[in-house]
């Protein structure tokens, strides 16, 4: 641990340690018990996706968003999750035999035009929403969007948005250990690759997979797009960030002006002909984030008020586990941040974003190769060395986390990190190769089928208080009554709105707002 990171840890007091934050949102697809996407509506009484608190819709209307509030521990952020979670089953309970996918990569799919995109009612926000997925379908294909994953949202008192930035840079550098330790997406139906390139190897029948991957989720199958490769994002200050972002979002794209606006009918094709229609468009392993206010644009809000906390964007969903992920993970997660954070964090340049897109790839890829080398400063050196190292650094800032939060919860998540790494036969990707192969005959589909239905049972028998059930029912009323008042009060035609959003005065230093379209 180098004495710059000793003092910074040092300096830190057991009380701002304290006041670290955290809050997950969670995407599934809704599947049905033979494993094929459920291409109902999404249920009335779990709520409206515009305005739920908690729970929502992701890119389709089949695929549920479950999020959290702000938490003060790993586990009050877990229960709250699993409330969301008992709730949402017991309603799909009631209607069917409908369940959640426990796998980031998607159930059996549909041809791509019939899987639904999500729908927000009349209001213009609403309609908004929906445009922007459905310029998403058009510029990548619906079955990539069907992909989901956890975000995990972190924060620490007295934070800069020049410290956050460098956070940002060393958590991109060192992303690969994350993909190594928690990737569970090493398999795929081969229905999802139907007629794309792919380097995948056939798995028994209907099955792909890459023998050493990770998470193929976070690589050339997943969110990417060669657009976006064009796109060399600097995250050495907010003003260059934002620089990056402004071109995107007002830089007119061939492919997208072809595409159009409205289609010869008069439907929306998308909301812009940009890069980026919107802030969320833009495809990273982790985000600043600010709260907007009613109406703002994300970029506005980062410009005019600075960085508040950051969005990890790379976790896969554990299909071991009840909720997708558990208070260990979550915990090598704050101690790993800490690290990004304190740690020295020089400026990137054009050769290292080049270098870490290389090392992502790689690491989604085939990161359980034994040997594998990564690319670090022009270099080669190997995954497991450079883990071990990370690893090592984080030991220190667990146990300062203990220190201050009391137990020994933060070192040991340290020292299963550590097994890990010197045991690549515990980590999740190879665990679900291992039950795909030895209990459900090479069958992806077959083994989250199974992890689904048990994960199912499991929360359906968990305690739920009649007071518990009556709080979520009571959310989903108020929300159903919030869009209906959101779609009475809209007089703006859709068109002014659409042009008033995406205009670039919309971006800028105090400038005005309006219903926030992601």
């Amino acid at each position: 641990m180098s004495s710059r990171l000793q003092e910074r840890l040092g300096a830190l007091s057991a009380a701002r340690l304290k006041g670290m934050r955290r809050g997950i949102e969670k995407e599934s697809l809704r599947a049905l018990p033979d494993g094929k996407l459920a291409l109902t509506p999404h249920p009335l009484a779990l709520g409206s996706a515009l305005t739920h608190p908690h729970i929502t819709t992701d890119f389709s209307e089949s695929q549920l968003e479950l999020i959290t509030g702000v938490h003060a521990t790993a586990e009050s952020a877990l229960e709250e999750l699993t409330r969301v979670h008992q709730f949402t089953y017991r309603v799909l309970a009631s209607l069917g035999e409908e369940r959640l996918w426990v796998s980031s990569m998607p159930c059996g799919l549909p041809t791509d035009e019939t899987i639904p995109i999500g729908r927000y009612g009349s209001s213009n926000v609403g309609r908004a929403k929906s445009v922007y997925r459905m310029g998403l379908s058009h510029r990548y294909g619906r079955r990539m969007q069907t992909i989901s994953g956890i975000h995990y949202n972190w924060s620490l008192p007295d934070v800069s948005s020049e410290q956050y930035f460098a956070l940002i840079r060393n958590f991109r550098r060192h992303a690969f250990l994350l993909l190594y330790l928690f990737g569970a997406s090493p398999a795929l139906c081969a229905s999802f690759v139907a007629g794309r390139p792919h380097e995948l190897q056939p798995l028994g029948d209907g099955s792909m997979f890459m023998p050493h991957g990770t998470s193929l989720r976070m690589g050339r199958l997943g969110y990417q797009s060669d657009a976006q490769a064009s796109l060399a994002v600097s995250y050495n200050s907010l003003e260059g960030y934002g620089a990056s972002l402004q071109d995107a979002l007002t830089r007119p794209w061939p492919a997208y002006e072809a595409i159009g606006i409205r289609n010869l009918g008069g439907d929306y094709n998308q909301l812009g002909t940009s890069l980026l229609q919107i802030e969320n468009e833009f495809y990273g392993t982790i985000r600043p984030k600010r709260v907007i206010h009613p109406g703002e644009r994300p970029l506005h809000a980062l410009r005019e008020r600075g960085v508040e906390y950051v969005e990890v964007r790379l976790m896969d969903l554990d299909p071991f586990e009840p909720v997708g992920i558990n208070a260990q993970t979550m915990r090598f997660l704050d101690v790993f941040l800490l690290q990004c954070l304190l740690s020295d964090s020089p400026a990137d340049t054009p050769q290292e974003i080049a270098e870490l897109a290389h090392n992502q790839h790689l690491t989604a890829a085939r990161g359980r190769e034994p040997g594998l080398q990564l690319l670090r400063g022009g270099r080669e050196v190997g995954l497991a060395d450079w883990g071990i190292e990370l690893v090592a650094q984080c030991q220190p800032i667990a146990t300062a986390l203990d220190a201050a939060n009391g137990g020994t919860q933060h070192a040991d998540a340290v020292r299963a990190a550590m097994a890990a790494l010197q045991n690549p036969g515990s980590l999740p990707s190879a665990r679900v190769l291992a039950a795909v192969e030895e209990h459900h005959g090479n069958s992806f589909i077959g083994f989250v089928r199974a992890q689904s239905e048990q994960t199912r049972a499991t929360l359906l028998a968990l305690p739920f208080s009649a007071e518990q059930q009556a709080e979520f029912e009571r959310m989903t009323e108020e929300s159903i009554q919030e869009q209906k008042r959101i779609e009475a009060a809209d007089t703006m035609p859709f068109e002014i709105y659409r042009e008033q959003y995406v205009s670039p005065a919309r971006l800028g230093l105090g400038r005005g707002r309006m219903a926030v379209a992601a």
